[in-house]
């Protein structure tokens, strides 16, 4: 039996039971191998472009002996699936801004597409960006720290959610944070409408860790003599101020 990660076992806890599946960037199948070894999937596609992880995937499949519940493909991005062959698409390890792309260049291909579990590395902006552009609905958000490294993972529903009724467009909504720091819609979309919510520990120190390489940024660029430097330096100034005013003002709220 396959054992997964703890960043692929929180991926593989947000597919449905009955779910056919269409694991985008597989590597070696270890996902929809699991998956269908649980029970869980009625059917699964593990994508993947490069060759190497791509007969990785082939192998695990054939040595688990589920070559006929999961089809291993090879071609780039949605390119493996025909449209209404899944219904849920997962897509984990890889940036936000390749994960959107991703999307976009296969939109044609989401017909009959119902959940979407995405894990971008770096750049979940990305993805928040593109979901609110086609009308996928974010339903939740999890952070994670494994190996030292942390990771969001995002659920998204086509439109309206059944549960709670609310669009995008109230979940990206400019809000004021009970401690009175007002958060406009693009701070929601880069630091996450759900996570500033909830506030995890994680999620603190997934901040504190930006805030350092954004500070890194600055000093390099206060050292520049391009007009264009202070400028951007003068950005990033103002980035660093309102991460802080967002962070501080939920550490003095949290119980």
């Amino acid at each position: 039996m396959v054992k997964l990660s703890k960043r692929l076992q929180m991926i593989a806890d947000r597919v449905p039971p009955g779910s056919r599946l269409a694991d985008i960037g597989s590597d070696h199948a270890l996902l929809p191998t699991y998956l269908a070894q649980q029970g869980v999937i009625a059917f699964a596609v593990a994508g993947e472009v490069n060759p190497g992880p791509f007969e990785a995937a082939t192998r695990q499949v054939l040595e688990s002996g589920l070559s006929a519940k999961i089809s291993v493909r090879s071609g780039d991005g949605l390119a493996v699936i025909e449209p209404g062959e899944v219904n849920v698409i997962t897509i984990a390890g890889m940036g936000g801004s390749l994960i959107a792309s991703i999307l976009e260049a296969g939109k044609e291909k989401l017909q009959g597409v119902e959940r979407l579990v995405l894990q971008p590395n770096v750049g979940e902006d990305h993805v928040r960006r593109w979901l609110l552009a086609e009308d996928w609905r974010l339903d939740a958000e999890a952070i994670l720290e494994e190996d030292g490294k942390i990771y969001e993972i995002l659920t998204a529903t086509k439109g309206v959610s059944a549960d709670s009724g609310t669009s995008q467009e109230q979940l990206y909504a400019d809000r004021t944070l009970p401690g009175g720091v007002h958060v406009s819609k693009e701070r929601l979309l880069l630091m996450g409408p759900y996570l500033m919510t909830e506030a995890p520990e994680v999620w603190f120190a997934k901040w504190a860790s930006e805030l350092n390489k954004l500070a890194m940024i600055e000093g390099q660029l206060k050292h520049s003599a391009a007009e264009a430097s202070a400028a951007k330096a003068e950005n990033i100034a103002r980035e660093i101020r309102e991460i802080k005013e967002v962070l501080a003002c939920l550490q003095k709220v949290k119980p």
